[in-house]
């Protein structure tokens, strides 16, 4: 009985601590699915604007989608694993710098639209990164 009363106030404690943690890792699962899922379904109507293959952008889809899986079943564990959201963290900031590699050179070649979308997922991605470390110290 004692374990358990101590279990439950030591998730009751860590809960506030983890709330900037739990959050950024939320939208993050959140806005890549839908990033994911707009890729997947709708690959044949970006194709032309993005510069990008529609086959590209499908399979883009498909990992996002399960990279948004795991995100939020990172988010979603009691504690959340540190070990876990640092790999988050280290795959959000190697796909910003891919992302901004792959606009800089063209690989793809990406319209101008595209090149401005792929910078802005690249910023958009860095930030969940960094509200993500926000999250772990301000959990310490």
């Amino acid at each position: 009985m004692t374990t358990s009363t101590a279990a439950a106030n030591a998730a009751r404690t860590s809960a506030p601590a983890d709330g900037l943690l739990r959050l950024a890792l939320r939208l993050d699962a959140a806005v890549t699915g839908l990033n994911g899922a707009a890729y997947l379904l709708a690959a044949p109507l970006l194709d032309n604007p993005l510069g990008l293959s529609a086959g590209l952008l499908r399979g883009t889809g498909v990992v996002l989608l399960v990279f948004a899986g795991a995100v939020w079943l990172v988010g979603s564990r009691r504690p959340v694993g540190t070990a876990a959201v640092r790999t988050v963290i280290v795959l959000n900031v190697l796909w910003a710098v891919g992302s901004v590699v792959l606009a800089l050179t063209d690989a793809g070649t990406p319209t101008a639209v595209g090149a401005v979308w792929i910078v802005l997922q690249a910023v958009v991605v860095t930030a969940f990164a960094g509200l993500q470390v926000a999250g772990l110290r301000r959990r310490s």
